[in-house]
């Protein structure tokens, strides 16, 4: 009952904010029919849609799964999108300088890499500071994901990783190392099903990690008490910097499958803020990583539903913004009113008490 509730009550959420969403584009001027009709059909119309929906909510998933486990260890892993930008970074450089490696071990490595670089650039200072000195892991994150954004940007404007003669962006990754792209059906999206794969174990290992080992055990222990934790012999210290590496894993392997999947180069803006939606797609989820694909589906066809939106209502692409908004506003009022529901009824049940005495 707790699981099916768990799943009804972000679905009624987000069921509500397109009902409001409709109130709004219909005060606008716009019909809701058409523009939700297009919406749908930009989203799963055809192949090629489809395959661009699922292409682009992979990284939501993937990042999403690294909030999750930052939220269930009781931590807001808020730098995501620089993680994110640091793993695809480091995926890229290691792609175009290693061309020797066969091409199987050339694109493991650059997928190690991207993980590696976005766990030690959530774990080192966010969560070394968080573990020993105290820093809230909000503002450390936050600001670690600035300068790692800054950071990639400076590389490819003017720095050493800009391509000699073009526009902002690196040198291409060896071919070898690209995934290739699945056409039968999804005709020009770039649908891979190595990141698709990727995906679906990377969820697996999630689950796994979180609800049938002992690690897991202990990260969630710390997430609900950390007093109660420290008193059952769990090293909370450890263990919060385990949690932010581990957050920060999983948005550096989104990174570089975005880059061994669909840019192949390093490009200025290439993000589209994954790290920050991917915090909307974990809180939806209610931190549960099957949870996430649903949600991160949903995100996906609100991007490329948007798009399509747009183009054919003339409706401001900033609406999909404004849904985003509301989904975020009643999955916040979905947790909060429980407990006011509870708090009026103890309040009830203690005024009975008190009359009948």
């Amino acid at each position: 009952m707790k699981s099916l509730r768990s799943i009804l009550l972000p679905m009624g959420a987000s069921l509500l904010a397109m009902i409001i969403g409709g109130i709004l584009v219909a005060a606008l001027g716009y019909n809701p029919v058409t523009v939700y009709g297009s919406l749908i059909s930009g989203a799963f119309g055809n192949g090629i849609n489809i395959g661009n929906t699922i292409t682009a909510s992979l990284p939501l998933i993937i990042v999403g799964l690294g909030i999750a486990i930052s939220f269930q260890s009781g931590l807001f892993n808020i730098g995501a999108d620089g993680q994110y930008w640091i793993g695809a970074t480091a995926a890229v450089w290691f792609g175009y300088h290693f061309n020797s490696l066969p091409g199987w071990l050339h694109m493991i490595v650059c997928i190690v890499v991207g993980m590696v670089a976005g766990a030690l650039w959530a774990g080192i200072i966010p969560g070394l500071t968080k573990a020993y000195v105290g820093s809230h892991e909000v503002i450390t994150t936050m600001m670690m994901s600035y300068i790692g954004i800054l950071l990639a940007r400076y590389l490819i404007e003017g720095g050493p990783m800009q391509q000699k003669g073009f526009n902002p962006q690196s040198p291409e990754i060896a071919q070898n190392t690209q995934f290739p792209y699945f056409t039968q059906g999804l005709m020009q999206s770039q649908l891979s099903l190595v990141a698709v794969a990727i995906a679906v174990v990377a969820v697996i290992a999630v689950w796994f990690l979180l609800y049938k080992t002992t690690l897991g055990y202990q990260l969630r222990t710390v997430g609900l008490n950390q007093r109660a934790a420290r008193y059952a012999g769990i090293n909370v210290k450890l263990f919060t910097v385990v949690a932010l590496c581990l957050s920060g894993l999983f948005a550096g392997l989104a990174g570089a499958v975005q880059m061994l999947g669909v840019d192949h180069r390093l490009l200025d803006g290439f993000s589209s803020n994954y790290g920050y939606t991917a915090i909307v797609v974990s809180l939806l989820a209610r931190n549960n990583p099957i949870g996430v694909i649903i949600a991160g589906l949903f995100f996906g066809a609100l991007t490329t539903g948007g798009q399509n939106m747009q183009m054919v209502s003339n409706v401001p692409a900033a609406l999909t913004d404004v849904l985003t908004g509301l989904i975020i506003f009643f999955v916040a009022c979905e947790r909060i009113i429980p407990q006011i529901i509870g708090w009026y009824r103890r309040r009830r049940t203690l005024k009975s008490t008190t009359v009948a005495s």
